[in-house]
């Protein structure tokens, strides 16, 4: 494949494909399949929007967070997520080279276990979810696409009762990328914490909204 670019994003993806059996045999199989929703986002996007191309870099990033320390791909980690400018458009190209190479993803419309649990997690539809939000719902909203039921938008992001979106909900997402994988927010929000001491969303308003911050930014840095 090409090398997608002389920058950071594209000696990662490069080192991917480089790397593509030693990568699948680090994750498991729901780490592999995250990396592969990751890395068809970002073949999905504009490749002249540079801050598509950026967020979807990170998401990639992230996904390859759960690769030992002494893996060959962790140690271009670092690189992806410090450089300032915005990834080569090439970047784009370079992904849908590497999905050519490596083994689909699920279809997005037949959700796994682990899915299907966070689809019997207490949601608003849409219509509410809109309601709620006093016109359409911002994108740093978790949206999960329920294959039976429609969109689904998990409960906790909202006060019980009335009112709009937590701001830190919405911080918190944007530090998850819930715009590309919501999957992915949801099952950080509805899942055991150690860092907290708890499920996070059941810790909203029990906690100061920066140990929650805290929490996601540090599964973001890898710490």
């Amino acid at each position: 494949m090409n090398t997608s670019g002389e920058g950071p994003a594209g000696r990662l993806l490069a080192l991917i494909g480089e790397h593509r059996t030693a990568v699948r045999a680090a994750l498991d199989d729901e780490q592999y399949a995250l990396l592969l929703t990751r890395l068809e986002a970002l073949a999905a996007v504009v490749p002249d929007d540079g801050m598509a191309v950026r967020k979807a870099c990170q998401g990639v990033r992230l996904a390859l967070l759960a690769l030992p320390f002494d893996h060959p791909v962790r140690a271009a980690l670092d690189a992806v997520r410090l450089v300032a400018a915005p990834p080569e458009p090439s970047v784009v190209l370079g992904a849908r080279e590497l999905m050519a190479l490596m083994a689909p993803a699920p279809p997005p419309d037949t959700p796994d276990g682990t899915s299907d649990d966070l689809l019997r997690a207490p949601a608003l539809s849409r219509d509410e979810a809109h309601a709620r939000c006093g016109g359409a719902a911002p994108p740093e909203l978790i949206r999960l696409a329920d294959p039976r039921g429609g969109e689904r938008y998990p409960e906790f992001q909202f006060p019980e009762g009335c009112g709009s979106p937590y701001e830190v909900v919405m911080q918190v997402n944007r530090l998850l990328l819930a715009d590309i994988d919501p999957w992915g927010a949801a099952a950080w929000w509805l899942s055991g914490n150690t860092w907290l001491g708890g499920t996070p969303a059941a810790l909203l308003g029990r906690l100061p909204d920066q140990e929650l911050v805290g929490a996601a930014a540090a599964l973001v840095e890898g710490d």
